[in-house]
C-alpha cells in the first residue's frame, strides 16, 4: 500500500499544530498504524541530537519531530526533519540540512542559493520516510496562507504537493476570530491546495459546546469544508518548539508551580533570558516539578531567586557580551545559591572565551566570562553533534546522584579545566562547590539529575518540599486523548 501523508497545517503560529501531530502518530501507533512525523522545514533553536538517516553519526532536527518520533514510536532520524534554519540573530540564521550544518546566512540569501537543494532534501527524505512506513504526520510552519511566500512554503505548499498529501487545516479559537481565519485561510490557499484540505480541527475551545454550533454550521456552509474536531483547552506538557512561548527579550515571565503548592513550600530558579536563547526547553522537567517556579528574567534583573540555571545560546560570544554590559556577571559571582550552567551557558560560566569571533566585524578576540568557573573555552570551526549516555557521579548542586543519564550534545567549542575540579560525568563537566557546567543538553529529563538538583536547591533555600502530585500521565498519551475527537474517517483512517 502507498504510504498516506496527512499534512497538519495552520492558519496561523502557535495554533496547536505540534500538539495535533505529537498527538496523531501516538494515536495511530496505539492502533497498530505504522506511522512516522516529518516536517520539510522548521524554524528553532531547540533541537536534538539524532541518528543520521544515512547511518554512522548523528545530526540535528527540531525537537518537534524528535518528540513526535517519540509518540510514534519510532527511532528519530534526520529524515523525520531534512531541513532546520537555526536563528542567531540580527537575521542570520544556521542551515542544517539532512542534519548537517551548512553555513550561517541571511534570509534572501537562503531561498537564492541554497532553497532549490532543502526542497530536494525533503522531498528525499519523505520519499524514504514514505517506502517504510504506511501513514506520514507531516507538520507544517507557521500560517500556510502566507501569499507572499506560496512559490517558496517548503513546509506547507511544497510539502502538500510532492507528498500528495491530504491536509488537516488547525485553527485555534483561544485569541478569538477563529472563524474568520479559517474562511481566510482557505480563500488564500494556492490553486490546487485548496482542494486537499479534507478538514478543519479547532483547537483551545472552553466552554459550551452547544454555543459554538451555530458557528460551526455556517462555517461549514461558507466553505464546504467540515469542521472534523473542536479539541478542548488542554497543555498535554509536551516540549516547546520556538521562542514564541518566551517572554521577549528584557520582559520577565514565570513557569511552573501551577498546582498550589504553598508559597512557603516553593522555590524559585532564575533563567537569565538570553537574546539568542537556545535548547530553552531544558528547564522544561524543572518547571513541571511540584513547588518549583522556573521564572525568565532579563539579563539586568537582579538574581532574586533560590538557584539560577544558564540555558544554552545559539551565539555564545554576543550573549556573553551582552550578560556582562548588563550585569549579569556581577550577579552571578555573588549569588549564594545552586547555580548550573548548559552548553553555552556553561561556557559563559568559565573564565575566558578564546578564539572568539565577534558578530559583524570579523574579528576574533578573547571574551571574559563571567568567572564563576575555572575553566577557559577554545572555539573551533568542528561542530560537536552526538547522543551520549553519561555516567553521573554526583557533586555541585548534583550532589548525591549517581547512575546512567542520557542526553545530546550540540555545541562548538571545548572547554578545559583551569584547576583541579570535581567532575560531574565520567567524561565531562565541570563542579565547584554549589556550580556546575555541562554540555549535556537534557540533563533535567534524567530523574536522578532532576531530584538531586531540586534537592540542593531546597537544601539551600532552607524550606521543605512538598509532596510529589499526581501523575499526570504521559505527555504523549495525553495528547492522543485530545485528537481523539478528530474524525480520522475523513482521511480514510
Amino acid at each position: 500500500m502507498e504510504a498516506r501523508t496527512i499534512l497538519v497545517a495552520g492558519t496561523a503560529s502557535h495554533v496547536g499544530k505540534s500538539t495535533v501531530a505529537t498527538g496523531l502518530c501516538r494515536y495511530l501507533s496505539d492502533r497498530n498504524v505504522d506511522v512516522a512525523p516529518f516536517k520539510a522545514q522548521n524554524m528553532s533553536n531547540n533541537a536534538r541530537a539524532v541518528g543520521l538517516a544515512s547511518g554512522g553519526g548523528f545530526g540535528e532536527i527540531g525537537i518537534s519531530q524528535y518528540v513526535q518520533a517519540n509518540a510514534a514510536r519510532v527511532p528519530a532520524t534526520t529524515d523525520h526533519n531534512p531541513v532546520l534554519l537555526k536563528p542567531r540573530g540580527d537575521g542570520e540564521s544556521q542551515l542544517v540540512i539532512d542534519g548537517q550544518a551548512i553555513e550561517h546566512f541571511a534570509a534572501g540569501e537562503y531561498y537564492e542559493r541554497h532553497w532549490e537543494r532543502a526542497r530536494e532534501a525533503a522531498e528525499a527524505a519523505h520519499g524514504r520516510l514514505a517506502a517504510t512506513h504506511d501513514v506520514i504526520v507531516a507538520e507544517g510552519a507557521g500560517s500556510i496562507a502566507e501569499i507572499n511566500l506560496h512559490d517558496r512554503d517548503l513546509a506547507n505548499v511544497e510539502t502538500a504537493r510532492f507528498a500528495d498529501a491530504d491536509v488537516l487545516l488547525v485553527a485555534d479559537i483561544e485569541r478569538g476570530g477563529v472563524f474568520a481565519s479559517i474562511l481566510g485561510t482557505l480563500e488564500l490557499l494556492p490553486d490546487g491546495i485548496r482542494d486537499r484540505v479534507v478538514g478543519v480541527a479547532i483547537t483551545k475551545f472552553r466552554g459550551d459546546r452547544s454555543i459554538l454550533e451555530p458557528g460551526l454550521d455556517r462555517i461549514e456552509e461558507l466553505t464546504g469544508v467540515p469542521v472534523l474536531g473542536v479539541l478542548p483547552y488542554d497543555d498535554p506538557g509536551l516540549p516547546e518548539e520556538d521562542s514564541v512561548s518566551l517572554p521577549a527579550v528584557g520582559a520577565a515571565g514565570t513557569i511552573g508551580d501551577d498546582d498550589g503548592t504553598e508559597p512557603d513550600r516553593t522555590v524559585t530558579i532564575a533563567v537569565p533570558r538570553f537574546p539568542r536563547a537556545s535548547n530553552v526547553t531544558d528547564v522544561e522537567p524543572l518547571a513541571r516539578t511540584p513547588g518549583v517556579r522556573v521564572r525568565f528574567v532579563p539579563l539586568d534583573a537582579p538574581l532574586d531567586a533560590d538557584a539560577v540555571v544558564l540555558t544554552g545560546t545559539k551565539n555564545t560570544v554576543d550573549d556573553a557580551i551582552a550578560a556582562r554590559e548588563a550585569g549579569l556577571y556581577e550577579e552571578l559571582r555573588t549569588f549564594e545559591g545552586p547555580i548550573v550552567g548548559l552548553c553555552g551557558g556553561y561556557q559563559l560560566l568559565g573564565e575566558r572565551l578564546l578564539g572568539a569571533e565577534v558578530e559583524g566585524t570579523g574579528d576574533v578576540e578573547t571574551i571574559e566570562g563571567a568567572g564563576v568557573l575555572p575553566i577557559e573555552t577554545l572555539f573551533s570551526p568542528e561542530k560537536t553533534v552526538e547522543a551520549v549516555e553519561r555516567h553521573l557521579d554526583g557533586c555541585g548542586p548534583l550532589r548525591g546522584a549517581s547512575g546512567t543519564v542520557t542526553g545530546y550534545e550540540i555545541h562548538m567549542g571545548d572547554s578545559e579545566r583551569l584547576a583541579d575540579l570535581d567532575r560531574p560525568f565520567d567524561d565531562g563537566g565541570a563542579a565547584d562547590g554549589d556550580v556546575l557546567g555541562t554540555y549535556l543538553h537534557g540533563l533535567f529529563e534524567n530523574r536522578i539529575a532532576r531530584e538531586a538538583f531540586v534537592e540542593s536547591v531546597y537544601a539551600a533555600a532552607g524550606r521543605s518540599r512538598p509532596e510529589a502530585g499526581g501523575d499526570r500521565g504521559s505527555p504523549y498519551d495525553r495528547a492522543a486523548e485530545l485528537v481523539a475527537g478528530i474524525d480520522l474517517d475523513a482521511f480514510g483512517l
